[in-house]
């Protein structure tokens, strides 16, 4: 499997003051990688290095080729101001192609194929004229999944995508995004405060705290201290 991406000793920060230091791990194509920690231990910031809209202090980030030539899928926290947003679950999932349409003005039958595609895959094909704020906070996920996937279907990157929702949508959630990763092979990282889910869903884990503590696979970490730790004092990074 070629490697999407690799941090080697990187740095990420705000005006050269370092918020997370010293990372350094692969992914591969297909793999599923969860990101834990407290708050404020630099999940956020290293997704924003990722993502490349912060440039490394220190260390090198590499993309794999074809990565750079498109993009990264990104599902953020939603707000409240996301949930209500007046489009339909169609154009919600069509505003993935924005970068791809470039300076035209109008998306291409290809692009508007690519939408409805990703809207079947996430099972949100009859809801496609439905008015997107009317979803449920499971069904509104599942739509944003949707308009990720347009922009690639080689790497998605979640942050929190489970906020907010009970228990059922939860589970349906984690269980479709493992789907994604397993029969798309989409390659996952999923930042989240749930341990003990992390490590149900994933084939890897890597554990900040304002720098790496722990980087490997799920097995691993189970064995690991901090690991350890963690899953039996059930903190789950909160």
């Amino acid at each position: 499997m070629n490697e999407l991406l690799t941090c080697n000793n990187v740095s990420f920060g705000y005006e050269n003051i370092i918020a997370i230091s010293e990372v350094s791990f692969s992914l591969k194509e297909g793999e599923y990688l969860c990101v834990v920690g407290e708050n404020g231990s630099g999940k956020s910031t290293l997704m924003k290095g990722l993502l490349g809209l912060l440039k490394p202090l220190k260390g090198e980030l590499v993309l794999d080729e074809a990565l750079q030539k498109s993009s990264i899928g990104y599902l953020p926290q939603q707000t409240d101001l996301q949930k209500d947003f007046p489009a339909t679950v169609f154009e919600v999932v069509l505003s993935g192609c924005l970068k791809q349409r470039g300076l035209l003005p109008f998306y291409s039958k290809k692009q508007k194929e690519t939408a409805m595609k990703n809207l079947k895959r996430l099972g949100m094909e009859d809801f496609k004229s439905r008015p997107y704020k009317e979803l449920s906070g499971g069904q509104q996920q599942r739509v944003l999944i949707a308009r990720a996937l347009c922009a690639t279907d080689r790497l998605l990157i979640l942050d929190e995508p489970v906020t907010g929702l009970d228990p059922a949508a939860t589970m349906e959630l984690y269980e479709l995004i493992k789907r994604l990763n397993q029969k798309y092979q989409v390659a996952i990282i999923m930042v989240t405060h749930d341990i003990k889910s992390a490590v149900n869903q994933a084939d890897l884990v890597l554990h900040l705290g304002q720098t790496q503590l722990f980087f490997g696979n799920v097995e691993e970490y189970k064995q690991s201290e901090i690991g350890n730790s963690f899953l039996n004092l059930g903190k789950g990074g909160k």
